[in-house]
């Protein structure tokens, strides 16, 4: 995106919603796209990266401590940065202590999940199997109405950071919802199990029941992770 593009609209990118958390209170308003939002949206191809990211040794390590001292917090604040109090602020505000600017390679009619995604299938890789690593990115899709049409077209919504794999596969969250910076769980093995018979959380609810939609779990609207940053080396444990 042109830095005048990404200027004039920097008060409008990003916002964020998603279903309502447990026990939590109403949701943002929700996404303002660089441009009006057409009346269908769907999760662009992603094509090979041009142009893989050049950071400095330990930039996984920086990126999770960052995301960790936010959990709890409703501001997303970063290095004495205020960034937008949304999903796509808090992953913005995270990966800008590498100097990465995660918003660049949006275009005109993106919301700012869309843009995050173009950038990192340019610069890193998208992939949904296999066991991810704390640091990469987490893509989710349809978890709100986006153009209010009560339909399920609305593409890629929500955006969060991988913080730990459990055991069982279980994979840790980092996001911003509308109560504040949380974990959530996501199992991709057990994606409509919401717990166990134990009573372990397998998938927390992403989008809650309203306007004609169920309520939907984390694996049930998860699209990909995302990889942006080398593993070089023992990543910080919590």
């Amino acid at each position: 995106m042109r830095p005048a593009l990404l200027l004039a609209c920097g008060a409008l990118l990003g916002a964020c919603a998603t279903g309502r958390p447990l026990g939590a209170r109403g949701l943002d308003e929700g996404y303002r796209p660089f441009a009006a939002a057409p009346s269908a949206i769907s999760v662009p191809v992603a094509s090979g990266p041009s142009a893989p990211l050049e950071v400095g040794p330990g930039a996984r390590d920086r990126v999770i401590e960052a995301a960790r001292a936010l959990v709890g917090s409703r501001r997303v604040e970063v290095g004495g940065k205020r960034f937008a109090d949304d999903c796509t602020g808090l992953v913005r505000g995270v990966y800008s202590a590498l100097g990465v600017e995660l918003m660049s390679a949006g275009e005109p009619q993106d919301n700012g999940v869309t843009a995050i995604w173009r950038f990192t299938a340019r610069h890193g890789r998208l992939y949904d199997g296999g066991r991810p690593v704390p640091g990469d990115l987490v893509f989710f899709k349809e978890t709100y109405d986006l153009n209010r049409d009560g339909a399920v077209n609305d593409g890629l919504t929500h955006i969060g950071l991988v913080d730990d794999v459990e055991p069982d596969g279980t994979v840790l969250v980092i996001h911003r919802v509308a109560r504040g910076v949380v974990r959530y769980r996501m199992n991709l093995s057990s994606p409509t199990v919401a717990r166990t018979e134990g009573g372990k959380v397998l998938n927390d609810g992403l989008r809650m029941p309203g306007g004609g939609s169920a309520r939907r779990l984390t694996g049930e609207l998860f699209v990909s992770f995302g990889t942006l940053l080398p593993n070089d080396g023992q990543l910080a444990t919590r």
